[in-house]
This record gives C-alpha cells, structure tokens and sequence, in this order.
C-alpha cells in the first residue's frame, strides 16, 4: 500500500543496483565460499568445546561425528596447552583454533579482494530516481 504525498511534493525512491564485472563476480563466490568454509570449522570447534565443558556423552554418534571432525580441524593446537584439566585443555587449544580459524578466513578474503579486484572497481553502485 502505498501513501499519497502531501500536496505540493512529489515523492521520490531511489533504488540501487550494483553490477559487478565478471572478475568481481567470481572473487564474492570465490570470498563467500572461504567465508562459509572457514566459519563452519570455527562452529563446528565451538560445538566441541560446548560438548566437552557440558560433559555430553561421548558415545553418542553426535559427539563422536563432532569429537572426530574437530580433531580433524583443530590446526595441529591440541595440545598446544596442556593444563590439569580436560575442560580447560579443549577450551583453551580448540578455542584458539577457532578464532584463527577465522582471522584466516578474513584474511585470505581480504587479501584475494585486494589482488584480484581492480582499483575503483569494488563497488559500481547505479542510482535511478523513481516518481
């Protein structure tokens, strides 16, 4: 539903479209891609850690799909730290792994967006006017 202007003013909207080339294109899917990657193996690292400090029950399919998928992941930090505690060794390394985790995706999609993207052509923004 729209609302009629007072009168005496016309009502303007303005829409934006961006169009990206070809190359700019294929570096957001290739960014989003790492993105998503990236992200997931940090959740999966928190869902162990949560797994581990709320003492789940390691036998469950779950915990042992998620046990061995973060072993898998954990970039060689597991046991990086070795206190006293099973608790506090999984938050510790595994906690670390997931935040590298993603300071490397933001860094990899960061520098792939400064080397393929041409200066000036990270954003083409268009504006219309609509009455």
């Amino acid at each position: 539903m729209t609302t009629n202007p007072e009168p005496g003013h016309a009502q303007y909207g303005e829409v934006v479209t961006e169009r990206p080339t070809g190359r700019l294109a294929f570096v957001r899917v290739v960014n989003g891609v790492i993105s998503v990657v990236t992200g997931l193996f940090a959740i999966v690292l928190a869902i162990h850690i949560v797994l581990v400090v709320g003492e789940a029950n390691m036998a469950n399919n779950f915990a042992q799909f998620v046990t061995n998928w973060a072993g898998a992941i954990d970039l060689g930090l597991g046991n990086l730290f070795t206190p006293a505690g099973a608790k506090l060794d999984v938050l510790l390394n595994e906690g670390i792994a997931a935040l590298l985790w993603l300071v490397i995706g933001g860094g990899v999609t960061t520098l792939l967006a400064q080397i393929l993207v041409p200066e000036g052509e990270s954003r083409a923004w268009y504006r219309t006017t609509a009455r």
